[in-house]
């Protein structure tokens, strides 16, 4: 497994072969919130959006898969559905994951990103951790990780309610490139983030 830091990026493949198919995880911890006088503690669910938008070479976006929209036009990519409370704990499992089939994206597909934004507008900064993890296969199959990337709560996201979580890059033909964000941004829903994309990141 290789364990990402910001920005660093990789090739999809292994042993010089591309991969042809992954799966997404993307994973977060609810809020403790103390009470009666700090003596105990109570989780507080975290709303987190897990998306997906496709851009082409003209930064235009080609859709976005989302709780609302969970398959994309061909099939290609797929999300697991909407999670609302998020992890009391540490259990080695994702809140929301997405499948793709990286050989039937549509070659019209330049660059995708990959962002969550918290729907109560939770200040990522109290949000314990978050994290998004590359599986090896169409199927969720923690054992197959390919590459990770945890973010933990850290003050240089204070204000922020929206992140870009990472990004593929087509660099030739069907190969890809995956790229480690973790950018707090200035956004407050899906619209705003991928208005921001389109604007400062493409």
């Amino acid at each position: 497994m290789i364990n990402l830091s910001k920005n660093s990026r990789i090739s999809l493949e292994k042993n010089g072969i591309d991969l042809k198919e992954i799966t997404v995880g993307l994973d977060w911890g609810s809020i403790k919130r103390k009470t009666f006088f700090g003596l105990s503690s109570i989780d507080e669910a975290v709303d987190l959006d897990g998306s997906v938008t496709l851009f082409d070479k003209n930064k235009n976006e080609i859709e976005t898969i989302y709780y609302n929209n969970l398959k994309s036009k061909n099939g290609a990519i797929k999300h697991s559905g909407d999670d609302r409370v998020g992890d009391s704990g540490a259990d080695n499992k994702d809140n929301e994951v997405i499948s793709i089939n990286l050989e039937r994206i549509d070659a019209s597909v330049d660059t995708i990103f990959f962002y969550l934004n918290s729907y109560k507008q939770q200040d990522f900064a109290s949000i314990p951790y978050s994290k998004i993890r590359i599986i090896e296969g169409k199927h969720h199959n923690p054992k197959n990780i390919f590459a990770n990337f945890n973010l933990s709560a850290d003050t240089a996201f204070s204000g922020h309610v929206s992140m870009l979580m990472a990004k593929l890059k087509r660099t030739q033909g069907s190969r890809w490139e995956f790229t480690a964000l973790g950018q707090p941004i200035a956004a407050k829903d899906i619209a705003a983030t991928i208005k921001l994309i389109k604007t400062e990141y493409l």
